[in-house]
């Protein structure tokens, strides 16, 4: 069980052979890498099935190769215009998981040297098409982490700015808590080969184009969202996880999250969360073991806000009505303002 999907095992898969495996999107959602949150947010597992199965069939259509086959109903993967009703349970090929080793306050990648394929890349991938004041790498800018001529800009944008040209970012998957690194360590910790980062930077973009193309139809802006990828048996890179939803992406409606933001900037006005960034910077790997404090409940108007997000952008991105008596999203933005204001 993960903090926010249940994973079944159909079959197992093994160095040579890629298994089958099925994802149960669940109403449970995490935020700044705590695990399960106090709430649930109805619908939203339903939503995010919907809304992978959306963009995987996209893709495949362009030729980009992903792990996913199917939406599960009546015990059968189907294709999404053959469901009757949204479920929350998406059937894939399952690669190995390779964790890596702690030694200390480290990660040892050492065990993926010599992998030949079908195994889950330990990176997520971020795009970014604008940055936002609470963008981590605007952060990272100012605090002088990373350099402007570092990532290919003359100097530091103002917040929101709509950047020319995408920025792609780089981060650890399967660590305690995720960690930004440099193109060069990721080739080192994973043992590519040269022209794999180069077509995984160039699957990235192609994903954000076609995700920022969908959002930009329903008026939403596509900030930044983040790519996760696979090999398969025979060192293909294909599209793992899920694309395009509203836990991947930053969505903004005239500057207002309209995603998993929404909870994030409750949550940042909370001692909670004071109490989190202080144990991150003390301990990396064990930091939830030193919070003594739980999160709070959030308003229940705003789990209700947040569900009519999820139901509202899977409505509209898929031009099918899912969910019935859920408002425009457009109806949303100012209730969602005062929230997180």
């Amino acid at each position: 069980m993960g903090s926010v999907k249940d994973l079944t095992v159909i079959k197992e898969p093994d160095q040579h052979t890629t298994g089958i495996g099925r994802f149960m999107f669940s109403d449970r959602y995490s935020v700044f890498d705590w695990g399960k949150m106090p709430d649930n947010i109805a619908d939203r597992g339903k939503a995010l099935c919907v809304m992978g199965a959306y963009f995987f069939e996209r893709l495949a259509k362009m030729g980009i190769r992903t792990h996913y086959l199917g939406v599960v109903e009546d015990g059968e993967p189907r294709h999404l215009s053959q469901l009757r009703s949204p479920s929350n349970c998406m059937e894939f090929k399952l690669l190995r998981v390779i964790n890596p080793q702690k030694k200390e306050n480290l990660y040892d990648y050492s065990t993926y040297r010599g992998e030949e394929g079908n195994f889950l890349i330990p990176l997520e991938i971020i795009y970014r098409n604008s940055l936002p004041e609470s963008s981590s790498l605007l952060k990272r800018l100012r605090n002088g982490e990373v350099k402007p001529e570092d990532i290919g800009l003359k100097s530091i944008p103002p917040p929101g700015e709509e950047l020319k040209i995408p920025l792609l970012d780089v981060s650890t998957k399967l660590e305690a808590t995720d960690r930004y690194i440099t193109w060069d360590e990721a080739k080192e910790m994973t043992g590519f080969v040269e022209g794999e980062i180069k077509e995984i930077k160039r699957i990235t973009l192609l994903v954000n184009e076609v995700v920022t193309k969908e959002a930009e139809r329903i008026e939403l802006f596509n900030e930044d969202g983040k790519v996760e990828f696979g090999f398969d048996e025979f060192r293909n890179i294909v599209v793992v996880d899920v694309v395009g939803t509203p836990d991947e992406c930053r969505f903004t409606f005239g500057g207002i999250p309209m995603c998993k933001e929404i909870a994030r900037a409750f949550y940042r006005k909370t001692h909670w969360y004071k109490e989190i960034v202080v144990a991150k910077k003390k301990n990396r790997l064990n930091w939830k073991e030193t919070v003594d404090v739980s999160p709070p409940l959030l308003p229940h108007r705003l789990t209700e806000l947040i569900s009519m997000v999820y139901r509202g952008i899977a409505n509209e991105i898929t031009q099918r009505v899912w969910f019935k008596n859920t408002p425009a999203l457009k109806d949303l933005v100012y209730d969602i303002g005062n929230f997180i204001s």
